[in-house]
């Protein structure tokens, strides 16, 4: 029934403010667009056309969304296509642009991180970071995930008994052994804060992802690596007076909502913190654990909701570009036109369940 879902969408978007700052997740560049992609921006669109209708005069309803374009992934695509990265990052990033243009989406901002304001955004809140005497020096081991870009504990791997490889359980890619020297974020001392923030309700909708976060909040947070070497992670933001470590793509990736409102002039604080901020269950660890640890940490107040959406799958299987199953947008709106794309995505799609 389409009237439950409307009704969700009328009480996200029943507290009207001078202020109604809404993201989208900044996509990988690893590859071009699909309808997941889409579905994401159409569900935001949608949150800001609507309240729109609501605003006052004098009130600002900004959306934002763009392209993540640094880290492993990046560098392996481009050489695959043989082409230098920076080009590579411009021509899937123009795919992007080019998609939410056909789809009419109503975005103020359209964010890459290989722009100059960005780097200078991510050198800044690194730096706060710093000298809060949250992040620190230290030798780092463990299982790492080369696709999923980050360490993964012991109840996050999958352990194939016949040849004792290691793979991701939650994306299914294969983890190798590491040993380096990084820059470490204090995450084990913020669980409490992390804790506070979702025991608020209605930060995280729907209501099973909060739980989801629940749960992983359950067993004591380790600290989190967030830098690289840079001879390993060559295209990626340098960290600030170590140009022998990059800084972690996820921390970067996450402070373009900061570098969308302004920041680091003080300004960017009239439109902060994010209203709401649409993203998709698989990246839910990294906006409901990371990001208001790094907000809190930085003194910055954490986003006031995140809106989690589940996946469309194939035959069963998750859309993915590394699975080569994805629909082009561009391709069904030859089919179905762009607007009966827009409507099927929004009244098939069940936030809470795949689609």
């Amino acid at each position: 029934m389409l009237i439950p879902r409307v009704q969700s969408v009328r009480k996200l978007c029943s507290n009207i403010s001078s202020s109604f700052y809404v993201t989208t997740p900044i996509f990988y560049v690893n590859a071009a667009p699909h309808i997941g992609h889409l579905y994401s921006a159409v569900i935001a669109d949608t949150i800001c056309r609507y309240q729109k209708l609501l605003t006052k005069p004098g009130a600002t309803v900004r959306l934002c969304t763009g392209t993540d374009e640094h880290g492993t992934k990046v560098q392996q695509a481009a050489a695959s296509h043989k082409i230098p990265v920076a080009d590579y990052c411009q021509d899937i990033s123009a795919r992007y642009r080019n998609v939410f243009q056909q789809a009419a989406i109503q975005n103020d901002d359209f964010i890459r991180t290989t722009e100059d304001r960005h780097k200078k955004a991510v050198s800044n809140f690194w730096n706060t970071l710093s000298s809060k005497g949250h992040i620190y020096s230290a030798n780092y081991q463990g299982w790492y995930c080369v696709s999923d870009e980050t360490f993964l504990t012991d109840s996050q791997l999958r352990v194939d008994e016949a040849t004792g490889e290691r793979f991701s359980l939650e994306s299914g890619h294969p983890a190798e052994w590491t040993e380096e020297k990084n820059y470490m974020f204090r995450l084990s001392s913020l669980q409490s804060d992390v804790i506070y923030w979702l025991k608020q309700g209605g930060r995280v909708k729907p209501i099973k992802f909060e739980k989801i976060l629940f749960d992983m909040l359950s067993e004591p947070l380790p600290d989190v690596s967030v830098s690289r070497p840079a001879e390993r992670v060559k295209w990626a933001i340098p960290v600030p007076d170590d140009a022998t470590q990059s800084i972690y793509v996820w921390l970067d990736a996450l402070v373009n909502y900061l570098t969308s409102a302004g920041y680091p002039d003080p300004k960017f604080q009239s439109s902060w913190p994010p209203t709401v901020q649409v993203i998709g269950k698989d990246i839910l660890k990294f906006h409901g654990i990371y990001w208001p640890a790094f907000l809190i940490a930085a003194g910055l107040e954490p986003p006031r909701e995140l809106f989690v959406h589940s996946h469309w799958t194939v035959d069963g299987q998750k859309m993915s570009k590394s699975k080569h199953n994805v629909v082009d947008p561009l391709e069904a709106s030859e089919t179905y036109t762009m607007e009966g794309l827009r409507y099927f995505l929004l009244r098939e799609g069940v936030p809470h369940s795949d689609g």
